[in-house]
C-alpha cells in the first residue's frame, strides 16, 4: 500500500507517518512534507524519484505528472487500466493526504497584497484530491488533520486481519469531504477575485486592491447541522445548516440539554430571543413569540429579570421562547417551570435548574456561551456580517443591522429635556425596538417593556395595540418611554403615543415634517430625541 503525503499545515502529520509506516505502508512525499518527515527518520520516497522530473517553478510544478495522477486514477478493477499501469511503470496510490495552501487564512490577513493572494492559489494539491476523490472505490483521500483518527482506526484493524484497507463507507465519506473542501477553497478563490477592484496603473508586488463589499460572485458556504421534522407549516420540509465557521456566541454553536427536537419556527425565534438577549449588558431576559419580543426586562439576575418581563404580556410568553444571558438558577427555573415554555436558553444551568426540568422532558433547554465583551469585529462579536433574504429567483443581501447607539448620538429636540431616569429608559426602549418587526412601537419603564406593538401596516395601529396589551396585562403607560423603529410621518403617531401615557420618545427622525412633530411635542409638554438611525426589521 503506497500513501503520498503532501500538506501545507502539518499538524499531527508525523505522527500520522508514523503509524501508517508502522503498517508496513510506503511512504511518498513533497517538498518541506518529505523533508520533515525525513528529518524524524521515516523512510519517505520524495515525487521527485517517482516521476523523475524535478520539482520546478518554485514548486509551482511537482505533482502535475502522470505518474501521480495515474496512480491515483487507475481503477483496480479494470484490467486494462492496471496493465496501463504495468506498461509505463506506474505504481498505484492507495492513500492521499493533502492539505491545501492557505488561501483564506491570507487574504484575511489585513494588507494582503494581490501577489500574495495568488501565490497561495493551490493547483497541484486540487488536482490531485481530485483525482483521488473521483476513484474513491480504490482511493482513500484525506483533506482535514481530524480523519488521521478514524482513517488510522480502519486501518489498523484491517491491518490485524491481515489486510489492510478502509471500509468502502469510509472511503466515500472521505470522498464527500474531499469535495467539499474543494468547493469551499474555489469558492473563497471565487469570492475574493469578484470582488478585487482592478486597477492596471497600481500593478506591483506591493500592490493591495480595493475590495468590494459586494462581490461579483456570491459563493456562501453552508454545512447542514441536522434535517427538520418539517419547516414552518407540516406540507414543507426543511433543514438547519450553519456556516462553516460560526461566530463564538452565536445560536449553532449551542447545545441542547434536553427536551424534544427543535423545530424550524423554534429555531427562527430562538435565533430572535438570543439576539435581543444578547445586546444587554445588565442582566436580562428575552421573552419571544412569533419572532417578535413580547416581554423584555433587565434586572440583578435570571429570575428578577424574568418576573418583570414576563409581566408585559403573560398571554402571548404562553408557549414562548425564553432567553437570558446570565445563568438561570433554580429559583428561576422554578418560576419559568410554572409556565408552558417551548424553549429556553441561557449561557449555563445550575444543577439546580435542571433538575427542576427533569420532569418537563419536552421543554427544550439550550446552553450557549456569550461572545467575549469587546470583540474587534461582527464575526468575534457573535454577529452576522451579512444578512440575506431569498426572493424569487434571486438573494437580496445587506449588511447587518448591528449599529449599537452611543449617547453621543442622541439628540434632543425639545423644550423639555429627559431627566436621566427617562434617558436610561429610552435607550432601553430603543434597544428593544431594534428587535421588533416593523411597524414598531415599545413602552418602556424602570427597565422593562410595558407595551409592545409589533408588524402593523401603520404605527397608529401598533401603538393602539401596545396600548391594549398593556391593559390587558394590567400595567399602565403612564410615565413611559416609548420607541419608535422609524419617524413619525405625522404628528398623529405622537399624539397616539403620548394620549397613551408616554412623556418622552425616541424615534429617528429625519422626516419633512420633523418640525411639525417637534412643534407637537412642544404643545404636548413631553420630551423627544433623535437617534438619527432607523431600524426596520421586516
Amino acid at each position: 500500500m503506497n500513501a503520498l503525503l503532501s500538506v501545507s499545515d502539518k499538524t499531527g502529520i508525523v505522527e500520522f507517518a508514523q503509524a501508517l509506516h508502522a503498517l508496513g505502508i510506503k511512504l511518498l512525499s513533497t517538498g518541506g512534507t518529505a523533508k520533515l518527515l525525513a528529518d524524524k527518520g521515516l523512510p519517505v520516497t520524495e515525487v521527485a524519484e517517482v516521476t523523475q522530473f524535478p520539482e520546478m517553478l518554485d514548486g509551482r510544478v511537482k505533482t502535475l505528472h502522470p505518474k501521480v495522477h495515474g496512480g491515483l486514477l487507475a481503477r483496480r478493477e479494470l484490467p486494462e487500466h492496471m496493465a496501463a499501469l504495468k506498461e509505463h511503470g506506474i505504481d498505484t496510490i492507495d492513500l492521499l493526504v493533502v492539505n491545501l495552501y492557505p488561501f483564506e487564512a491570507t487574504v484575511a490577513k489585513a494588507g494582503c497584497t494581490l501577489a500574495d493572494a495568488i501565490e497561495n492559489i493551490d493547483i497541484g494539491g486540487p488536482a490531485m484530491v481530485r483525482s483521488a476523490a473521483k476513484n474513491w472505490k480504490d482511493v482513500g483521500v484525506i483533506t482535514s488533520a481530524d480523519q488521521y483518527e478514524a482513517v488510522l482506526a480502519e486501518l489498523k484493524a484491517t491491518h490485524g486481519q491481515g489486510s489492510c484497507k478502509l471500509s468502502d463507507k469510509l472511503r466515500f465519506a472521505l470522498s464527500v469531504a474531499a469535495f467539499n473542501r474543494i468547493a469551499q477553497y474555489d469558492g473563497a478563490i471565487s469570492d475574493y477575485l469578484s470582488s478585487v477592484t482592478f486597477e492596471e496603473e497600481k500593478l506591483s508586488e506591493a500592490y493591495v486592491p480595493q475590495r468590494a463589499l459586494f462581490p461579483g460572485q456570491s459563493n456562501g458556504i453552508f454545512t447542514k447541522v441536522q434535517d427538520l421534522r418539517y419547516g414552518e407549516n407540516s406540507h414543507q420540509q426543511a433543514a438547519l445548516y450553519r456556516d462553516l465557521h460560526p461566530a463564538p456566541g452565536s445560536l449553532v454553536t449551542g447545545v441542547q440539554l434536553q427536551g424534544k427536537e427543535l423545530s424550524y419556527n423554534n429555531i427562527a425565534d430562538a435565533d430572535a430571543a438570543w439576539e435581543c438577549v444578547k445586546s444587554f449588558e445588565a442582566a436580562a431576559c428575552v421573552i419571544v413569540k412569533h419572532a417578535n419580543p413580547c416581554g423584555v426586562a433587565v434586572g440583578l439576575d435570571a429570575l428578577s429579570s424574568y418576573s418583570k418581563a414576563f409581566q408585559t404580556d403573560p398571554t402571548s410568553a404562553f408557549g414562548g421562547i425564553i432567553a437570558f444571558n446570565r445563568v438561570v438558577d433554580g429559583a428561576a427555573a422554578a418560576q419559568i417551570s410554572k409556565q408552558f415554555v417551548e424553549v429556553l436558553m441561557a449561557p449555563d444551568f445550575t444543577p439546580e435548574a435542571l433538575e427542576v426540568f427533569k420532569a418537563k422532558a419536552n421543554v427544550r433547554l439550550l446552553k450557549i456561551a456569550l461572545p467575549t465583551r469587546g470583540g474587534q469585529t461582527d464575526w468575534e462579536r457573535g454577529r452576522n456580517a451579512m444578512d440575506a433574504k431569498r426572493i424569487g429567483s434571486g438573494l437580496l443581501l445587506q449588511t447587518a443591522d448591528n449599529h449599537e447607539l452611543a449617547l453621543t448620538e442622541l439628540k434632543v429636540v425639545t423644550k423639555k429635556q429627559p431627566t436621566l431616569e427617562e434617558m436610561e429608559d429610552l435607550l432601553f426602549a430603543w434597544k428593544v425596538a431594534k428587535y421588533v418587526k416593523s411597524n414598531a412601537i415599545v413602552f418602556c419603564k424602570g427597565g422593562m417593556t410595558m407595551g409592545v406593538g409589533a408588524g402593523q401596516m401603520s404605527r397608529l395601529d401598533s401603538a393602539r395595540i401596545a396600548s391594549i396589551k398593556a391593559q390587558h396585562a394590567g400595567l399602565t403607560l403612564q410615565g413611559t418611554a416609548v420607541a419608535s423603529d422609524a419617524f413619525f410621518p405625522f404628528r398623529d403617531g405622537l399624539d397616539v403615543v403620548v394620549d397613551a401615557g408616554a412623556t418622552c420618545v425616541i424615534q429617528p427622525g429625519g422626516s419633512m415634517r420633523d418640525q411639525e412633530v417637534i412643534d407637537a411635542a412642544d404643545e404636548r409638554g413631553v420630551a423627544m430625541v433623535f437617534s438619527g438611525v432607523r431600524h426596520f426589521r421586516h
